[in-house]
């Protein structure tokens, strides 16, 4: 069973996303809350497997909620879904830098959510290859490269794969871009993530652009 908190400063949109939620075999809402305070609190104190984030609430937002449970130094982190709407996608890059494992867009049926709760849930990321592009292309410009960064551990394969998924490719258009197996692309990743020490798909995004690898 997939717990899950809703946070949302929005009581209609809570309620439609709990209904949601309940209505799975799978899943149960573990609470929910309208403001980014409580979010930290009840993650805490609950527990959940997933928390599913609004950006824009009173108080503490959900960049900075997110932050507090899964940013870098949070001994237990939480895996946060960020839920946000086009017109604030400007905020995308920050949520994920906050440590969020993905991000899906408001108006998304209702089977992406529930998608994206079950990958987050599953430990993997949920970046959708087509929302990525748009999103890479128009704030890439907001992530600098880090300053004095020391090269990079990557092999030049590996630094294809990265480049190819920073720029929004899924596993499948890498596989044919570069004329090899799916399974060897999946290696690959897996590798990247290893040798960079880093949590999933998001955070190889954000190191892409943070150091100069992709554009």
């Amino acid at each position: 069973m997939i717990r899950v908190l809703v946070c949302d400063d929005q009581p209609l949109i809570r309620t439609g996303f709990a209904t949601i939620i309940d209505a799975q075999p799978d899943m149960a809402v573990a609470g929910d809350c309208g403001d980014g305070h409580t979010a930290v609190e009840l993650a805490r104190e609950l527990a959940p497997d997933v928390v599913v984030m609004d950006v824009r609430m009173p108080g503490l937002n959900g960049i900075e909620a997110t932050a507090r449970l899964a940013g870098a130094g949070v001994q237990r982190p939480v895996k946060v879904l960020v839920v946000t709407t086009f017109n604030l996608d400007e905020y995308v890059y920050e949520s994920l830098r906050a440590g969020a494992s993905g991000f899906l867009l408001k108006d998304a049926p209702p089977a992406h959510l529930l998608h994206g709760i079950r990958t987050v849930a599953a430990g993997a990321a949920l970046l959708a290859p087509e929302v990525t592009r748009q999103l890479v292309g128009r704030y890439a410009s907001r992530i600098l490269p880090s300053a004095g960064s020391g090269g990079t551990p990557l092999s030049t394969r590996e630094l294809e794969v990265l480049r190819l998924i920073a720029n929004g490719l899924s596993n499948t258009e890498i596989a044919a871009a570069l004329v090899i197996s799916h399974e060897t692309v999946k290696t690959y990743v897996s590798r990247i993530l290893t040798k960079l020490e880093l949590r999933d798909r998001v955070q190889a995004v954000v190191y892409a652009y943070r150091n100069g690898l992709a554009s």
